[in-house]
């Protein structure tokens, strides 16, 4: 009786030490995964902006902010979902640096009050444009992926004046296999 208590121990043993060892394992991946920056992450206010431009080459689209500065853009459209913008002071340093195409930054957009160059400013030129003649809307859309695991549309909706008047979200036809073949 004795040794079927011991074995029995021994086996319960094996298998909390086999879970601590996939727990250790399992919490390192995290970390590791964790500490895995974005390029975007890599900067910091105060850093120059000529570190950004050494990292991400010359951008692609260059807008004059209200005080002064410059946001720099480096997109990945029409086929990517990233846009990378740097905000320049006036000084020549970064404010900061991030990955604009996500919907905590769409929806800063503020309908009746932001304009087709807010947007521009914001998000860099859409991946495809389109008027709506019975809307009377002009669309501008923006290919992204949110949460890291949905691809998605993004489209601002402006009337004939310029004038930010609806957004929407709809999945991107790209990557749905269903719809792939009627493109």
């Amino acid at each position: 009786m004795h040794t079927r208590l011991s074995t029995s121990l021994a086996t319960r043993l094996r298998l909390v030490s086999r879970h601590a060892r996939l727990a250790l394992v399992t919490g390192v991946g995290a970390l590791a995964l964790a500490g895995c920056a974005q390029p975007w992450q890599q900067f910091h206010a105060g850093d120059d902006a000529q570190s950004v431009i050494a990292r991400f080459g010359p951008p692609a689209e260059v807008y004059d902010l209200p005080d002064g500065g410059k946001r720099l853009m480096w997109p990945t459209q029409p086929m990517g979902e990233t846009t990378t913008a740097a905000d320049i002071d006036a000084s020549g340093k970064v404010m900061n640096v991030r990955q604009v195409l996500q919907p905590n930054e769409f929806y800063r957009a503020e309908i009746g009050k932001w304009t087709r160059t807010d947007v521009l400013v914001n998000f860099g030129r859409p991946v495809e444009t389109a008027y709506f003649p019975l809307m009377k809307k002009e669309a501008w859309t923006y290919r992204y992926q949110e949460d890291n695991v949905w691809y998605m549309l993004y489209s601002f909706y402006f009337d004939d004046q310029g004038i930010l008047r609806l957004t929407q979200k709809t999945p991107d036809p790209l990557h749905d296999p269903d719809r792939r073949s009627t493109f």
